[in-house]
């Protein structure tokens, strides 16, 4: 079978004309792989015309490149400078939500068109801002392309990339070779990617991966394994850890592995000791638990999240991590020799510093508005520190540092209380309605982050116990909170919140 039959025969326009959009957004290499896709037509015999419309900036739209082909002739083709609905014979994607808009917009049609996507994701600024998880749905998309594609393929192409040392343009470009959607051998691809010279090599590989993967079966994303790394110390300090395992470990098998995670969790954030005492709490809810266990695998989940708290010790110990600064110099594919210099942006709040104070200091200075707006006046400013110079980053690293003193500090015993308050509402409700302490335990997602987002999540975590409270008595009381506790996770400002509170307000 030649190259030329082997186009579906849905795959070419009645004007003769081969289709072909693609969808990219910035660092994608879309002009790059459209460049490829024209050196090949043209290489081999065709005449061939591509444009492209930009995109917004910042992952608001992908750039539409366009390219027509056909071959050359006594007369040259008119070509059309967009894509139209229903008229596209290949649709490229670098991204899966692309792949969904693509559908949408009508560009992918069951009678001709094939689709090639990379499964990956590239957050959307809307799916970042939502408190909770605003992740567009994957599944979705794919199930909407198996419908609408006449061919569908779809692989990690970014993964596939990144491990040959390139980036996802070239192992596109090796996916649309492999499909054999286009009438030309894959000696003509390479030799496009050849002739670009700088980062070839690279190239290349990414290349017969991509088109590698395009001849397999469909490869779907598949939600990855937990990676863990061993506990490293002396004898001493693995059999304490070890002991802490085990104890876990003899939970009830639906509680074990979230408490054994939980676990490792709160020892990375402190101490053996610390993962003792948050077992002891774990234990506590176990001991009441006489319904399914729910209620303590959600409370071995949500404790651990409680106890591991974002503050300016943990942020500075994260930022001056062993293998950090390789990670993000591999991210941003330098290679040796380059020069990367890193910049922290630091905005400390006046409440972050009195909360480094021992508890009772802190206390004081923070009833007093005079120190307050001092500390405000000289802390509460955007800071710069290069942590890739010895006194920004040895500043972080002192910081950092600071475990042994965090369990005395104002924020410390802050965190405790708020979680003692917590725990008790949750199983105060445990008598009566088994399903509305498990909410009330979940409800704990809404407090995370660091500084103001902290503080936002706080004021919404109160607010909805305070809803709760106003229902706890309800047969579907269960019901309630947790639609109380999604409202405040549709938006930042809280406005869906305050609609569920006046509802909730309208009939008690």
């Amino acid at each position: 079978m030649t190259m030329q039959q082997a186009i579906p025969s849905g795959g070419k326009g009645m004007d003769g004309v081969i289709k072909l959009a693609l969808l990219a957004v910035g660092g994608q290499g879309g002009g790059v792989l459209t460049g490829w896709i024209e050196a090949v037509a043209r290489a081999n015999g065709y005449v061939c015309q591509a444009t492209s419309v930009a995109g917004v900036a910042q992952r608001t739209g992908a750039t539409v490149y366009y390219i027509e082909m056909a071959p050359a002739g006594p007369r040259n083709p008119v070509f059309s400078l967009m894509p139209a609905a229903g008229d596209v014979d290949i649709m490229v994607t670098a991204e899966m939500m692309e792949a969904g808009r693509s559908i949408i917009r009508g560009f992918v049609t069951p009678d001709r068109t094939t689709l090639i996507t990379s499964t990956h994701r590239a957050l959307a600024v809307s799916e970042k801002m939502v408190p909770g998880d605003g992740i567009a749905s994957s599944e979705e998309v794919i199930a909407a392309a198996e419908v609408a594609a006449r061919r569908f393929i779809a692989a990690d192409f970014d993964a596939l990339a990144i491990g040959q040392g390139s980036v996802i343009s070239a192992s596109m470009f090796g996916a649309i070779a492999g499909a054999e959607v286009l009438p030309f051998p894959r000696e003509a691809f390479e030799a496009a990617i050849k002739a670009g010279g700088k980062g070839a090599e690279a190239s290349l590989r990414a290349f017969a991966a991509g088109f590698a993967a395009a001849q397999g079966p469909i490869s779907l994303p598949a939600v990855a394994a937990a990676v863990t790394a061993a506990p490293t110390g002396s004898a001493r300090l693995l059999a304490e850890w070890q002991a802490l395992a085990d104890r876990a470990g003899r939970m009830p098998a639906a509680v074990a592995e979230m408490a054994v995670l939980g676990l490792r969790k709160v020892v990375e954030f402190q101490d053996l000791a610390y993962g003792a005492t948050y077992l002891d709490r774990v234990e506590a809810v176990l001991a009441r638990d006489g319904g399914s266990f729910e209620l303590s695998k959600q409370a071995a989940k949500y404790i651990a999240n409680a106890m591991a708290y974002d503050d300016v010790i943990r942020v500075a110990d994260l930022k001056t991590r062993a293998g950090r600064a390789e990670r993000i110099a591999a991210e941003m594919g330098a290679k040796a020799g380059n020069v990367v210099q890193l910049t922290e942006f630091l905005h400390p709040r006046a409440e972050e510093i009195v909360g480094l104070l021992p508890a009772k200091l802190g206390a004081k200075v923070e009833a007093s508005p005079v120190w307050m707006a001092r500390l405000d006046r000289w802390f509460n400013k955007g800071r710069r520190m290069r942590t890739d110079s010895l006194r920004a980053y040895l500043m972080l690293y002192v910081l950092g540092g600071m475990k042994r003193r965090r369990l005395g500090s104002l924020r410390h015993t802050q965190e405790v209380a708020h979680l003692e308050r917590w725990l008790a509402t949750a199983m105060g409700y445990l008598e009566r309605n088994y399903d509305l302490a498990v909410e009330v335990i979940r409800c704990r997602r809404l407090v995370k982050g660091y500084s103001d987002t902290h503080a936002r999540g706080l004021s919404k975590f109160d607010r909805v116990l305070g809803g709760i409270a106003l229902v706890a008595g309800r047969a579907d009381a269960a019901d309630w909170a947790r639609r109380l506790r999604e409202a405040a996770l549709q938006d930042e400002e809280g406005r869906a919140l305050d609609g569920a509170l006046a509802t909730v307000k309208s009939f008690v």
